[in-house]
């Protein structure tokens, strides 16, 4: 019984001395654990560039075709947010972008006029079209442009039949463009055309989804022409009217200034400014779209100074290097060249 006893306490010393040695093994040792990955010592983490911007710029694809451009260049990523212009300004007034990109010249020197832009550059022009059904009811074929909304109001209004006009509706650049033609043409947008009747529809959406409204409404739309470009293999419009002082569209960018924002953040703000107005930039803006529409969406500045009111032609050549605004703001000077077109080669004439 005693030898017994003594073989079971030798089987169970040497049972428990195996499971000691087994869980020394098994346990994981603060060595084996893997280290988590750190940045190279030289690698620089990205930064984010939020860009608020009209719809046209987005829609005809020209900042897609330049985005990985600037991205890879400067090791920035960017996050476009696409508006109409009086949307993206309300954006970049709240602080919520870094660079602010439109055109609505008016609008954006009195945002300048805030202190919360910097280093206004335009880089770019094209033209608004007013277009419709090929029939062209309204009969404005070749019009001023003023001529031409005279006659849509007063056939719209008249219910002369298949006449009615979409409007952006949206304050967009636009929509301001539209109401200055129709001041230009003698009217009070609010009392004699904004509710002038069913002729009159307000889309509320950005250009391509207005052309498309226009389109499937057989309906005149004003509308930038590089857009109208982008979409017109999908549309059943036709430009009716592309000559007049009123039509030229200016695009231009700027910094968004406030105390929160990190200087850093203007300066790559400034880099993105500087991208869009250096000769290669300008080369590849004036490339855009000519393979497939067989001209390009937008006239760069390095090939046409357009002839514009004061101010509204903003520089264009300038390095943007300011970090903060001037500390007495006042109203802006006429940029130079605004009121000139320079005598480039190869230049455009105003339409």
């Amino acid at each position: 019984m005693t030898k017994n006893v003594h073989g079971f306490i030798i089987i169970m010393i040497a049972v428990l001395f195996i499971a000691i040695c087994f869980t020394g093994c098994t346990s994981t040792s603060p060595q084996a654990t893997t280290p988590a990955a750190t940045p190279a010592a030289n690698e620089t983490p990205q930064q984010k560039l939020v860009i608020a911007t009209t719809t046209s710029l987005y829609d005809t694809g020209l900042l897609a075709y330049l985005q990985p451009k600037f991205e890879s260049q400067y090791n920035v990523k960017l996050a476009i947010t696409s508006q109409g212009s009086g949307k993206a300004i309300q954006i970049a007034t709240n602080g919520d972008a870094d660079v602010l990109l439109v055109h609505s010249p008016a609008a954006e020197l009195a945002f300048m006029q805030t202190g919360k832009g910097l280093n206004r550059r335009t880089f770019a022009s094209n033209y608004f079209i007013i277009a419709g059904p090929p029939t062209d009811p309204a009969g404005i074929t070749n019009m001023t442009p003023e001529n031409a909304f005279t006659t849509l109001l007063l056939k719209g209004t008249n219910q002369t039949a298949n006449v009615s006009f979409v409007s952006r509706g949206d304050g967009s650049g636009t929509q301001t463009a539209e109401q200055n033609i129709w001041k230009s043409a003698g009217y009070n947008y609010t009392v004699n055309v904004e509710k002038s009747g069913l002729w009159y529809i307000e889309a509320g959406k950005g250009m391509g989804e207005t052309l498309q409204m226009a389109s499937d409404k057989g309906a005149y739309t004003l509308t930038d022409e590089g857009t109208f470009l982008a979409y017109k293999s999908n549309l059943t419009l036709v430009p009716l009217v592309t000559k007049g002082a009123s039509l030229l569209n200016i695009y231009s960018v700027m910094a968004v200034y406030n105390d929160k924002q990190p200087v850093e953040k203007i300066q790559m703000a400034n880099n993105f400014i500087n991208f869009l107005i250096s000769p290669q930039t300008q080369a590849d803006i004036g490339a855009y779209g000519v393979d497939k529409y067989g001209k390009s969406l937008f006239t760069p500045m390095s090939v046409t100074v357009p002839t514009a009111k004061a101010g509204w032609v903003g520089d264009y050549s300038t390095p943007a290097t300011d970090l903060k605004p001037a500390t007495v703001v006042t109203t802006a000077a006429p940029a130079a060249n605004a009121t000139t077109a320079a005598p480039v080669a190869n230049a455009t004439a105003a339409q």
